[in-house]
């Protein structure tokens, strides 16, 4: 039960911090490309949704296995595009006021929130490979 109060917790946070980033995004604007928008919508928003829903159920093994797939790619995809690769979606080309100020905070905070999901993903792992108490 833990486990899935915590995943899901952790989902929303990250479903919260990626929505006013696209947001910022979207108001900037920095576009995607139609591959990073597929990636988006498939490995950021909607695999945590599902991994969340399956936390609470029998396939509760699976979901950790989803979260924390799905924490791992959108932390690459964060880090190599904010931070590594030169671009308009890099923090250092967009300035610090306005809509670029919320783009440079969730970038920051995508990254926090993505490293707490791969922990917790790693955790739940471990955690439902021991033997339940009795």
């Amino acid at each position: 039960m833990r486990i899935a109060q915590y995943g899901t917790a952790i989902a929303v946070l990250h479903a919260i911090t990626n929505g006013l980033h696209g947001l910022a995004h979207i108001e900037i604007p920095v576009a995607l490309s139609q591959l990073q928008s597929s990636f988006v919508a498939i490995v950021i928003f909607l695999i945590p949704m599902i991994a969340a829903v399956l936390l609470w159920t029998q396939l509760y093994r699976a979901g950790s296995w989803l979260l924390l797939g799905s924490f791992a790619g959108s932390l690459l995809f964060g880090l190599y595009n904010h931070f590594i690769a030169i671009s308009p979606d890099h923090v250092s080309q967009v300035s610090f006021v306005g809509w670029s100020l919320l783009f440079q905070i969730t970038a920051y905070l995508i990254l926090i929130v993505d490293a707490l999901g791969c922990w917790f993903g790693t955790w739940a792992l471990k955690m439902a490979e021991q033997p339940l108490q009795t």
